[in-house]
């Protein structure tokens, strides 16, 4: 398997991981216990990974790789949006679907 392509199986993998634990959290599945946010790091640690996943597979992928811009500033762009809101899921949701254009694009 290609290096990028890897690159973009495990970034896709994150990025599912990244989703549920957002949705778990925006559902009220998982809650913090109070004074704690024991939710938040696990959650931006994935969300660093993802930037960093994206951006590499990007840079593997040559001039393939442009597809996954769009995904790329969709994320960089995601701490402009409050936590629980609907402005957060929706352009989380948008991150997933230029994300998978970029995946096809860029495979």
């Amino acid at each position: 398997m290609p290096p990028h392509r890897l690159a973009l199986t495990v970034t896709a993998a994150l990025l599912l991981a990244l989703l549920v634990l957002g949705l778990s959290l925006q559902l009220g599945w998982r809650r913090d216990s109070p004074g704690k946010r024991l939710a938040r790091w696990p959650h931006h640690a994935l969300f660093f990974a993802v930037c960093l996943g994206v951006g590499l597979s990007g840079v593997l992928a040559g001039t393939r790789g442009l597809w996954l811009l769009p995904a790329l500033a969709l994320l960089l762009s995601m701490p402009r949006t409050k936590p629980g809101r609907g402005d957060h899921w929706r352009r989380a949701l948008a991150c997933a679907l230029a994300f998978g254009a970029g995946l096809w694009g860029a495979w």
